[in-house]
């Protein structure tokens, strides 16, 4: 696939002139080829990374960085699934049917009706605050290292397509503000609930966002025609990267342990919301409204990790049944 997108990209490039824009987006190039070598290894879409360097340390604007993760990742992501698939790495794929569906449906809603009303300010933060309260659930439930997981959703049923549907609305909600969001729910929901490997959750969140990048960048500019064009100039100079970056990533983290993962999220999480608070200019409205967003997403999360709790024990008393009968 690489092959195929530089070709294009060199058409695009000279056909209209557009090597000047590395002198000005250079930055943005350095930036994705390590954004989109942790979104091919983690739960973290290369927007996680864009967003909050572009909004954080360059001042970009926030509907800016949100159209660039989506266009980035579309391409970036969906090569990642590409060499996910072609190498056999496992997914759960009722998983992506109906996290695919909730996510269309919450990005589209949000790319309409939310995102344009939020201050950027509390875009940043809204970023900032659900990864936050992600970090410490994830924490939480890896305080046991030799913790039961599961390959798959054991038992699936409606009650289960309608939970990933509603959690990836959600998610796609958050992506149409941020460029991301649907991911991080999705592996949530997958690892505290349904007690899914990381290792799967992982390459599993990657398509799914993959997926989403695709339905927003294609909302954004086919449907309603309002791309920023300081996002398709850091666009044309980060193609060429993360069409590469993000494939090596998903085969680098293929081998790595749940535990590995888990502390890439951490490191990654916790230095980009201290950078937040450092550099945001905070007035209370904005902390009362971030710290309201993180108790949401804590409470959100841990509700998921009861539920998994609740879940392991009744998978174990029908184990029981079954080697019974």
């Amino acid at each position: 696939m690489a092959l195929v997108v530089w070709l294009f990209w060199l058409v695009g490039m000279a056909g209209g002139d557009r090597w000047p824009l590395f002198e000005s987006g250079w930055f943005m190039s350095i930036t994705m080829a390590v954004g989109s070598f942790i979104a091919g290894a983690t739960s973290e879409g290369g927007g996680a990374v864009a967003f909050p360097v572009m909004t954080l340390f360059f001042d970009i604007a926030p509907s800016v960085a949100r159209d660039f993760s989506l266009m980035i990742q579309s391409v970036g992501m969906s090569a990642a699934a590409i060499a996910i698939f072609a190498t056999r790495i496992p997914v759960e794929r009722r998983a992506l049917v109906w996290g695919s569906l909730g996510g269309a449906t919450g990005i589209l809603f949000g790319l309409e009706f939310l995102a344009p009303h939020l201050p950027p300010k509390f875009s940043k933060m809204t970023f900032l605050s659900v990864w936050l309260a992600f970090a410490f659930a994830l924490y939480w439930i890896n305080r046991h290292h030799d913790r039961e997981v599961r390959t798959h959703i054991e038992h699936f049923d409606a009650r289960h397509a309608g939970l990933l549907f509603a959690t990836g609305a959600l998610g796609g909600t958050i992506s149409a503000i941020t460029g991301s969001g649907l991911d991080i729910l999705t592996f949530s929901l997958l690892v505290l609930r349904f007690r899914i490997s990381e290792s799967i959750a992982t390459p599993t969140s990657v398509v799914l966002m993959g997926v989403n990048a695709c339905v927003g960048f294609a909302w954004k500019g086919g449907v309603m025609g309002n791309l920023a064009t300081e996002a398709w100039n850091y666009w044309w100079v980060c193609v060429p990267i993360v069409v590469v970056g993000a494939p090596l990533g998903a085969r680098y983290i293929r081998n790595k342990s749940r535990l590995f993962v888990a502390t890439i999220l951490y490191v990654s999480i916790g230095v980009q919301f201290l950078a937040g608070l450092i550099i945001i200019d905070q007035t209370l409205p904005l902390l009362a409204y971030s710290a309201a967003v993180f108790l949401f997403g804590l409470f959100l999360f841990f509700r998921m990790a009861e539920g998994g709790v609740r879940r392991l024990d009744w998978l174990d008393r029908q184990g029981s049944r079954d080697a019974g009968s």
